[in-house]
Parts: structure tokens; C-alpha cells; sequence
């Protein structure tokens, strides 16, 4: 008979909570993977019919591309051995090369993959209804092949080489990673690409309203639901302390997407009059994206306190865009991703119970955060920018006024998503 030692014993436990966090991780990924079609509901619902088609297609190829090139070159350089330009950006990992083959960390691929086609994912919604597919295909693909992996690779490593990491800074899940990322590529494409036709009239600004508030309201709730993997499964680990901890971050993520919602609801109920449906679904993204970079770091209150000062952002910021400096975002994106990446990242050094202002810890975390959270927009700015020049000198960056009026599902893809439909929003 085998001798049952308590070393033994560690190492089945230890066993056994590896491969519970593997499919913790796994199961992770699926919702988050899930939430492409919370991307694409709420995109197809907040712009016209008769662009339902092109946005589909988008986010599609966000996650097909993205999975390709993640594979084959951007998680080489996101989790590389290999330091560039002081540690700028990483090449391949000297064990494997490009081109993932690892037996053993395939989970961290496949959730580190849907991560990336989210950050692609957020320029989709902001460059709606007047972007040439070709266009936004190639920006996808290098979003998802350099763009997030170079910034992703400044923190997620947790190592030493990781410069973000070492400065102490904390983005438990992404709301600067991923969001901030997303949203600063956001803001320069929708600029760049510039606004829909009839969005601004004469200096006045003209509401588009989207044909299909449902399909809204349920890529919300779809969104919702994977945000509780998104960030829940970044604790990267089940079992015994590690579970405890996954749960506080779920309950985190979800008093902050309620409150959120909450705040944005009665801000636009005393502003407008009325309470209002699209803001109000944005203010409950913009908590979920405010708390994942402090989900693990704060408590309750905290989270509460982030969702709803980030309900309050998403309405002023959406706001503002729109009326003061005229840049055309249909959905929303800049400001929900954005902004409140933005400013979930810095709230961290105000409510984090390690080194937050409120808990004794002074003014260095609030610091960090803040540095570095505009590390992720102005890089992902700057790169965006000079993809979008040389694109701009070649193919082009919008479709011309025809294809625009008739539809991007005709012009584009030569298909209807409502057949049956005679249009009347053209």
C-alpha cells in the first residue's frame, strides 16, 4: 500500500486547484467570447438598418482576424523573453517562438484572445455607417497583431521586465489594457473618418436614432453576463483564498454596472426631462468598464462609488463629443471605453484598499494610475493615427456619398439583413 504523506496530499490539492483554475479560465474565456455578440447587438441597435449587415461583418472578422494574428504573432510579442527598445515591446518567447504551440498554457491563449478581438472590437461601433470594410479590416488586423499586444505587454506579464508592473501600477482586468486602448483608437478613427452625412447640419447637431433599441438593450445584458468572466476570470485562479477573491470581483462588477446604470438613468431624467434609454444602457457599461481595472482592489463601496462616478462621465462625455467638438460616435464607444477606462484606471488610486488616497496611501498610486492609463490612450492614439494616414494616401478611409445614403449592406456586401423591409431611413 502507497504511503499516503502529507506532501503527497499538497501536491494532488495543488493538482487539483491547477486544473480547476485551467477551466475556470476556460469557462472565462467562453463568456467573454460570448460578449461579441453583445458588441454586435448593441451596435446593430444604436445604428440604422440598413448598415446592420456591415456592422455584423465587422465584428465577425474582429474575432476571426483577431484570433489568427493574436496566434501567430501577437501573443509572441505580449508575453515575449525577448526585450526591444528597453522594454518598449517583447519579441518571441525563445521557448516557442510565433506561431503558439504550448501544450500547457493554451487557456491563457484562447482568454488572452478574446481580450484582444474586445479591444478591436470597441473602434467598430464609432466608426459606424460610413467606414470602408477593407479599411477597417486591415486596422483590425493590426490592432490585434501590434497595437494591444505591444501596450498589453507593458503590464499583463507580471514580471519584472513588465515596466507598468514594476511601477506598481494596477489593472486587475482591463479597463486601460483593453478599454482605454480601444477607446483611444476609437476617438482618432471616428475623427478621422470623420462624421455620418446629416449628423451635423449648419453647426447644428442632428440625432440619428438606431432602428432597433431591443437588439440594444439585449447586447447590454449579453455584455452584462460575459463582464462577470471578463473580469472574474482575470483572477486566474479557483480554489480555496482564490475563489473567495474571484467572488468579490464578480460582486464588484455587478453592483458597479448597477449603479451605473442607475446614475445614468436619473442624470438624464433631471437634464432631459425624461429618463433616457440609450444613456441609461450606456451608463451600465460604462460601470463595467470603469471597475475592471479595480475590481480586485476594491470593496464594495468602492465599487459602487467607481460605477457611479463613471455613470455620471459617460453622459457628460457623450455629451460633449457630440455637441461641443463634433465627432460622430453612434454608439458611444469612445466615451463607455474611453473616458471610463480612463477614469476607472485613476479611481483605483483613490479606492483601492492597498495605497488608495482614501486608505492612508498618499497621492503615488493616484499618480501611477493616471500616467499610466494615458501610456494606453496616447499610444493607442498615436499608432491608430499613423495606421489611418498610410491607409488614408492608399485605399481610402470612408465610402463615397452614394454608397453611404444607400446602405454599407448593398455597397459593401451586395446583401439586405431585412429583405422584406422597405427602408425609410435613408
Amino acid at each position: 500500500m502507497t504511503e499516503v504523506t502529507q506532501e503527497s496530499m499538497d501536491a494532488t490539492l495543488a493538482a487539483i486547484n491547477g486544473d480547476m483554475g485551467a477551466l475556470w479560465i476556460t469557462l472565462a474565456a467562453i463568456l467573454v467570447f460570448f460578449m461579441q455578440a453583445g458588441f454586435t447587438l448593441v451596435e446593430v441597435g444604436f445604428t440604422r438598418s440598413k448598415n446592420s449587415g456591415n456592422i455584423i461583418m465587422k465584428n465577425i472578422m474582429d474575432l476571426a482576424v483577431g484570433s489568427i494574428m493574436f496566434w501567430a504573432v501577437g501573443y509572441g510579442i505580449m508575453y515575449g523573453s525577448d526585450l526591444v527598445l528597453g522594454g518598449f515591446f517583447r519579441s518571441s518567447p525563445s521557448d516557442q517562438g510565433y506561431f503558439f504551440f504550448s501544450a500547457t498554457d493554451w487557456y491563457n491563449l484562447f482568454f488572452q484572445t478574446v481580450f484582444c478581438a474586445t479591444a478591436a472590437t470597441i473602434v467598430s461601433g464609432a466608426v459606424a455607417e460610413r467606414t470602408k470594410f477593407s479599411t477597417y479590416l486591415i486596422l483590425s488586423a493590426v490592432l490585434t497583431t501590434l497595437i494591444y499586444p505591444i501596450s498589453g505587454s507593458w503590464y499583463w506579464p507580471f514580471d519584472d521586465d513588465a515596466w507598468l508592473n514594476t511601477a506598481g501600477f494596477i489593472d486587475f482586468a482591463g479597463s486601460s489594457v483593453v478599454h482605454a486602448v480601444g477607446g483611444g483608437a476609437a476617438l482618432v478613427a471616428a475623427i478621422m473618418v470623420g462624421p455620418r452625412i446629416g449628423k451635423y447640419v449648419n453647426g447644428e447637431v442632428k440625432v440619428i436614432p438606431g432602428h432597433n433599441m431591443m437588439y440594444g438593450a439585449l447586447g447590454v445584458f449579453i455584455l452584462w453576463l460575459g463582464w462577470f468572466g471578463f473580469n472574474g476570470g482575470s483572477q486566474l485562479a479557483w480554489g480555496g483564498d482564490d475563489t473567495i477573491a474571484a467572488g468579490s470581483v464578480i460582486i464588484n462588477t455587478n453592483l458597479a454596472a448597477a449603479i451605473g446604470a442607475i446614475t445614468a438613468l436619473f442624470l438624464t431624467w433631471i437634464r432631459y426631462g425624461k429618463p433616457d434609454l440609450s444613456m441609461t444602457l450606456n451608463g451600465a457599461l460604462a460601470g463595467l468598464v470603469g471597475i475592471t481595472a479595480g475590481c480586485g482592489a476594491v470593496n464594495a463601496w468602492g465599487a459602487v462609488a467607481i460605477g457611479l462616478l463613471c455613470g455620471i462621465a459617460v453622459v457628460f462625455s457623450i455629451e460633449i463629443l457630440d455637441k461641443k467638438f463634433k465627432i460622430d460616435d453612434p454608439v458611444g464607444a469612445i466615451s463607455v471605453h474611453g473616458t471610463c477606462g480612463f477614469l476607472g484606471t485613476v479611481l483605483v488610486g483613490v479606492f483601492a484598499l492597498d495605497g488608495g488616497l482614501l486608505y492612508g496611501g498618499g497621492a503615488k498610486l493616484l499618480w501611477v494610475q493616471t500616467y499610466g492609463s494615458l501610456a494606453y490612450l496616447l499610444w493607442a492614439a498615436f499608432a491608430t493615427f499613423v495606421v489611418l494616414i498610410i491607409l488614408k494616401k492608399t485605399i481610402g478611409l470612408r465610402v463615397s456619398k452614394e454608397d453611404e445614403i444607400e446602405g454599407l449592406d448593398i455597397t459593401e456586401h451586395g446583401t439586405e439583413c431585412y429583405p422584406e423591409h422597405i427602408s425609410n431611413d435613408k
